[in-house]
């Protein structure tokens, strides 16, 4: 079984802190071809664990020895340089709206989401908050964050797939929580963002900032990402919550066709994709605490993952395009929010 390997997150960290948008080589003996993976800020290390396999399990069915790169920042940066001619044969994100842009440029399939299972999702995870060992503000959820004496950490929703999730999940909950009474929506999401200590471009900058600054009483970041921060830094120093209402965070992947073509990579780029719904690949990215879709291995990591409400962004905001107009375009309602 593949399993997280502690080192990696702060190495990781380390990159995320000198402020770099780094490639990684998975290297492989004498490959003639080779992939470039456009992925999202926090998912080096996975993606670190998940190319050797790949690499060896296509030297297996196919005889063919390869390599795979990888290319990570905020997801939306990451799209902006594909867009720029950045030359990324797949694209593995952590929101759906960074490759449909790519689809709106023609990078793209138009129907991309129905080209794999689970739109095109092979792992999906939610929002989950770090707090310090023993919990001393008492978090629970997401109503304990709009406290006078409570400070979090999250990354910017401007720049940030994770952040725009943590943002939409606070706001499903205030709109549950105040049965959709918009003044009192707003006077909540207020509080809630004046909170914020520090907001960083991405998700790896929000860690540093919470585990290597000691900002802020809360890091708010994927259900994946703050266990696999605790497994780093240890159980007794930080304690993982799953608040009882959350969001559901799908991480869409897909061919960027008009690039596999240009560099003969179209079935080795549609096999790496393919590698992530398989059994081997399903389990390595249980491993590293996302939630996945293969029976066996959802049986198999079942206590790892506590139950949760995951409301989804079609259902509360109608999707992302419209989330991104009403919430996140200039002058929308995170920039009024924002105002003093």
């Amino acid at each position: 079984m593949t399993m997280f390997k502690p080192s990696w997150i702060r190495r990781g960290i380390l990159a995320a802190a000198l402020g770099s948008s780094v490639v990684v080589a998975t290297p492989a003996l004498a490959q003639e071809r080779e992939l470039l993976n456009s992925s999202y800020d926090i998912a080096r290390e996975l993606f670190s664990a998940i190319n050797p396999d790949f690499i060896a399990h296509w030297e297996a069915e196919h005889g063919e020895s390869v390599g795979v790169q990888q290319s990570h920042g905020g997801s939306s940066a990451q799209a902006r340089a594909i867009m720029q001619g950045l030359r990324a044969d797949v694209v593995t994100y952590n929101q759906v709206t960074d490759v449909q842009v790519l689809a709106d440029a023609g990078l793209v399939a138009e129907e991309w989401q129905s080209q794999l299972p689970n739109n095109a999702s092979p792992y999906y995870s939610t929002t989950a908050f770090l707090v310090r060992a023993g919990n001393p503000k008492g978090i629970e959820s997401w109503d304990d964050l709009a406290r006078e004496d409570v400070s979090i950490v999250f990354p910017n929703p401007k720049t940030s797939g994770n952040g725009r999730y943590t943002y939409l999940a606070a706001w499903g909950f205030a709109e549950q929580a105040f049965d959709g009474d918009e003044e009192q929506i707003h006077d909540f999401m207020r509080t809630f963002l004046r909170n914020v200590a520090v907001f960083d471009t991405g998700g790896r900058g929000a860690t540093t900032s919470f585990i290597e600054r000691g900002l802020g009483d809360v890091l708010i970041s994927f259900e994946s990402e703050v266990n696999n921060i605790r497994g780093e830094y240890g159980s007794d120093d930080y304690e993982v919550i799953v608040p009882p209402v959350s969001i559901l965070a799908e991480f869409p992947v897909a061919v960027v066709e008009d690039n596999a073509e240009r560099n003969g990579t179209e079935d080795l780029a549609r096999g790496y994709l393919d590698y992530l719904y398989s059994e081997a690949g399903q389990r390595t990215l249980a491993g590293f605490n996302y939630r996945v879709h293969h029976e066996a291995v959802v049986e198999e990591f079942a206590e790892q993952f506590p139950a949760t409400e995951l409301l989804r962004v079609e259902e509360v905001f109608g999707g992302w395009e419209q989330a991104m107009e009403d919430h996140f375009a200039g002058g929308a309602l995170l920039d009024q929010l924002q105002r003093r």
